[in-house]
């Protein structure tokens, strides 16, 4: 029986989507549930597994293509192959297919380890599931690299009178990503499209830190998951978005959207870029379950699984850049939101307390915003009012 594999339903704001790795090849038995082909969109990798145990009798759209919803993709003869005398009969169909023009199958993560550090596939030992090549694999072999350059012997003077070596001028040429795409496309538009300001302030990050280590042991006993900073600062930025409606506010058009919930973006950084997902009525969650979402957030980032629905909507963003070491950045607004909160580096600095010299753990907050809609004033109020709930963590409880 003859089974058509067709593209998933994208939702609305997706309009298409790219062909990005085909794991099976014409001819191959494949099992049900197992991974054929990756599908590349603006905003996150969908994959497509097979529906039925079968051979994979013909592919409709190679690597590369752009398709659109429910693009037929390819065609599975179920049942067909199944068994050892099957095995045995499809091995002379494959005999005539040269070694060499198979190359090892990478994700999209290895693939662009590979590209960025400029190696053959062909020449990487694959150790993953059913042969794939790993990030792990790629970084082996660019040690192994080195360590034969490093290793290899000293090029006679005379041999070699041109002063600069072949590989040190070398030049690669990658396509871009859909993603990435998509994200320089938005970031461009955030600065073309609204009057971006931003306004500065410090907290002092000792009060914070000195909860944390006291109930520390407690409170990861209590709820399975360590307490970070991450979740202060999302109860914080929900306090004060409460104090100043207008920085939970959008543009649509020559309307102003006032939001009566408190979606909060996350931004989160993984091997294909930068993306947002999103913590859904953050006012009605613990900080543990804030914890719990955004160490979840961050593992799918990582395997490339986070769906369209975890990154689609969001009234604010906050972006923590300090995680890598970024002590002050603008950071660039989240159309159509209005207002994005930038964390950073906490470093010790000497502080004037009372008369008295310090030293005090430190970070730099920015606040950018759109002018359009946000006035200076409220943007400078909202960042005080997250200070003092930083600084005081007691006013969050006692909604002061």
């Amino acid at each position: 029986m003859s089974i058509e594999i067709k593209a998933p339903q994208f939702p609305e704001s997706v309009a298409d989507g790219t062909v990005a790795t085909w794991h099976k090849q014409e001819g191959d038995r494949v099992s049900r549930d197992e991974l054929l082909v990756d599908i590349e969109t603006d905003k996150v990798v969908l994959e497509v597994v097979a529906p039925a145990d079968g051979v994979l009798t013909k592919i409709h759209h190679g690597e590369g293509d752009t398709i659109e919803s429910q693009a037929l993709l390819a065609v599975l003869e179920a049942g067909a192959g199944a068994g050892p005398a099957a095995e045995t009969k499809s091995e002379p169909a494959a005999a005539p297919v040269a070694t060499e023009d198979k190359a090892p199958v990478a994700g999209p993560a290895a693939r662009k380890r590979l590209a960025e550090a400029g190696l053959d596939a062909s020449k990487v030992e694959a150790t993953g599931k059913g042969g794939r090549i790993t990030r792990d694999d790629v970084d082996n072999a660019l040690k192994q690299r080195e360590q034969q350059k490093a290793s290899a012997p000293a090029a006679p003077a005379a041999v070699a009178p041109v002063p600069v070596a072949n590989g040190d001028r070398e030049e690669r040429r990658v396509p871009m990503t859909r993603l990435r795409k998509r994200i320089a496309e938005r970031l461009v538009d955030a600065q073309h499209n609204a009057a971006m300001l931003t306004t500065f302030n410090e907290v002092n990050m000792k009060p914070i830190m000195d909860m944390r280590k006291h109930y520390q042991a407690d409170f990861e006993k209590a709820h399975g998951v360590r307490l970070g900073f991450m979740s202060f600062f999302v109860r914080a930025c929900v306090e004060a978005l409460k104090r100043f409606p207008m920085v939970n506010a959008s543009i649509d058009g020559d309307d102003i959207v006032y939001h009566g919930y408190y979606d909060v973006g996350v931004a989160v950084s993984g091997d294909r870029g930068l993306v947002v997902p999103v913590l859904r009525d953050a006012d009605q969650k613990g900080l543990a379950e804030v914890e719990t979402d955004i160490i979840e957030f961050g593992k799918k980032a990582r395997e490339g699984k986070l769906s369209i629905e975890e990154m689609t909507g969001g009234t604010f963003t906050i972006s923590n850049g300090g995680v890598f070491g970024s002590l002050m950045s603008t950071p660039i607004l989240n159309p159509p939101q209005t207002a994005i909160l930038g964390m950073h580096k906490i470093q010790e600095r000497p502080m004037a307390v009372d008369g008295k010299v310090e030293i005090l753990p430190m970070m730099y907050l920015a606040v950018s915003y759109d002018h359009r809609l946000i006035d200076g004033r409220e943007a400078v109020q909202f960042l005080v009012a997250i200070k003092q709930f930083i600084e005081d963590p007691a006013r969050l409880l006692l909604d002061i």
